[in-house]
């Protein structure tokens, strides 16, 4: 038996192929493959053969407007990287209804499907986690960016054994606060911890252990970027802002925000600023917008008092 009769190459395979036609350039011997065909003396390329495999996307419309793709892309929002199928309900691939064997076909096919969505549990604990991600981010009204890096250091705290001995929701929560921070958003714990579900204690000593354990590159946090989104909540004008957004960048210059809660701060500067234009903000009001106690105001508009005389 011949070697060419052990199996059959198929269309794609890279075989080379002995042809009987001669170089033009330097009479050498010419060979064949899937791509080309090519002089192996000289190297000149007589002809190119390279095999279509066809575009990546196609038009479910017959026009050349509504391409589409022939699947999402990865994911990592989903523990299995966005690869798995599901198994549809009523209507077939054309549209028509099932009977009522083949419905009862696809629900037991169906309930296999789930059975086996998972190798093993670190893929369930992982797939639950991820969800818990999903839900805070969508929440918290976050970008799509900030969700995938926040599944990201979720999967990275798994990878490193940081789950053992503390729950998946709180590692969860941190996972989203450590997102926000390293992206310098303006999102103080509290806020996070609201949509969460579990208590803020546990949530800040996961945080610790995943920024001490993976380094993350969180960015400082100023009161400046906490103004626009409590002036929106407060509902005060753009000159009120303006003002709020002057004493908190004096007071980041003076250095007197080093060391105080950047929510909080904000907060006094906006305080300060709509009692000088003649809007009337009650410090409880204030407060319950950034989260924070009166006391806390009162102590940094002293501060913003001295900076500002």
């Amino acid at each position: 038996m011949s070697k060419s009769d052990i199996y059959e190459t198929t269309f794609d395979e890279d075989v080379p192929r002995e042809s009987t036609n001669q170089c033009p350039e330097c009479d050498g011997r010419v060979t064949t493959n899937a791509v080309e065909t090519v002089c192996e003396d000289c190297g000149l390329v007589i002809k190119e053969n390279q095999i279509d495999r066809g575009p990546e996307w196609r038009s479910f419309e017959d026009d050349d407007h509504t391409r589409a793709r022939t699947g999402a892309p990865l994911t990592a929002t989903r523990h299995d990287r966005g690869l798995a199928t599901t198994i549809g309900y009523g209507t077939d691939g054309n549209g028509n209804a099932l009977s009522g064997r083949k419905r009862g076909r696809f629900a037991r096919l169906r309930r296999e499907q789930s059975r086996g969505r998972f190798q093993s549990t670190a893929d369930r604990i992982l797939a639950h986690g991820l969800g818990e991600v999903r839900r805070i981010t969508s929440a918290l009204g976050l970008s799509k960016q900030i969700r995938e890096q926040a599944c990201t250091l979720f999967r990275r705290a798994q990878n490193e054994d940081l789950l053992k001995g503390r729950s998946v929701e709180a590692i969860a929560t941190a996972s989203v606060h450590g997102t926000a921070r390293c992206n310098g958003l303006s999102r103080t714990l509290g806020e996070v911890v609201a949509v969460s579900r579990v208590d803020q204690s546990s949530v800040r000593n996961a945080y610790k252990v995943l920024n001490t354990e993976l380094g993350l590159p969180t960015k400082p946090v100023t009161p400046s970027d906490f103004v626009p989104r409590f002036a929106s909540a407060l509902d005060v004008s753009d000159e009120i802002q303006r003002r709020a957004l002057l004493f908190a960048d004096t007071a980041e210059s003076a250095e007197i925000t080093v060391g105080v809660q950047p929510s909080g701060f904000a907060a006094a500067c906006l305080y300060k600023a709509s009692n000088e234009r003649g809007l009337l903000l009650t410090q409880s009001r204030v407060a319950e917008v950034a989260d924070t106690s009166p006391v806390t105001i009162r102590a940094h508009c002293e501060s913003l008092e001295e900076v500002d005389g």
